[in-house]
């Protein structure tokens, strides 16, 4: 294990940063994500995680090639205590690659404060529609234009999403909403699908070594009640969000 208690690592410039957007957009001690690992000449890459479970193999792929920063930001989960929970699993893994020899450089962490509301806005209008059509392209596209946003403010070199890793997931719907926000924030994304080469296989095998957390729904109150009726039962999180996601 990386000793996290010897003086020397923790003022090292690879020590990890693990911080939170601020209001205009910029990133929370900017210099140490953005600027200090230039020295290896790997471009910084932004990566949107949908959960920790995904982004497992995600990180691994883009360690070999890229200074990697997470970016966690899902304002369509179900719920404030859900969104903890997946938010705790992501931190868990990027402990993981941190803070074991396994790995060389280190992977940063942004979070962004829980706000389901304006996904809830616009995804109540498309309530009748099943999982994998419109309201989901809308989940891609409020995740998608917030990581171009936040990469271009803060002077990332590329961005990317382990959305692709996902076998439920379209992969073309996906990189076509990322390409339209590359075109205006003029930035780069790196357009793979991270499920090839038995990515998604691997994200779970990694997933069941470090023993974190995995969802059994996508995240949002619709995902939960498709899962509920396909099961032909009654999940408890949808009383508690039923109101948020159908109120005017």
């Amino acid at each position: 294990m990386k000793n996290l208690q010897n003086k020397n690592y923790i003022e090292n410039i690879s020590k990890p940063t693990y911080t939170k957007i601020l209001e205009n957009g910029k990133i929370n001690k900017l210099k140490n994500i953005n600027h200090e690992y230039r020295e290896n000449n790997k471009k910084q890459i932004l990566l949107h995680s949908c959960c920790g479970p995904c982004s497992t193999s995600v990180i691994e792929n883009l360690m070999k090639n890229y200074n990697v920063t997470v970016f966690f930001y899902n304002p369509n989960i179900v719920n404030e205590k859900e969104y903890e929970r997946r938010k705790k699993a992501q931190i868990e893994v990027l402990n993981w690659f941190n803070f074991t020899d396994k790995y060389e450089g280190v992977v940063n962490f942004v979070d962004s404060s829980y706000d389901p509301f304006e996904f809830v806005s616009k995804a109540k209008k498309l309530s009748e529609e099943k999982e994998g059509g419109k309201r989901c392209t809308l989940c891609f596209d409020v995740r998608l234009s917030k990581t171009a946003e936040i990469a271009r403010i803060n002077k990332f070199d590329i961005f990317t999403t382990t959305l692709t890793v996902s076998p439920h997931k379209d992969y073309n719907t996906i990189c076509s909403v990322a390409k339209d926000y590359a075109i205006k924030y003029s930035l780069p994304f790196l357009d793979e699908n991270f499920k090839k080469k038995d990515g998604f296989k691997r994200s779970i095998d990694i997933s069941k070594e470090i023993g974190i957390y995995r969802q059994n729904f996508c995240g949002c109150t619709y995902s939960v009640w498709d899962k509920d009726k396909n099961l032909g039962g009654t999940n408890g999180e949808v009383n508690s969000t039923k109101k948020l996601h159908t109120s005017n």
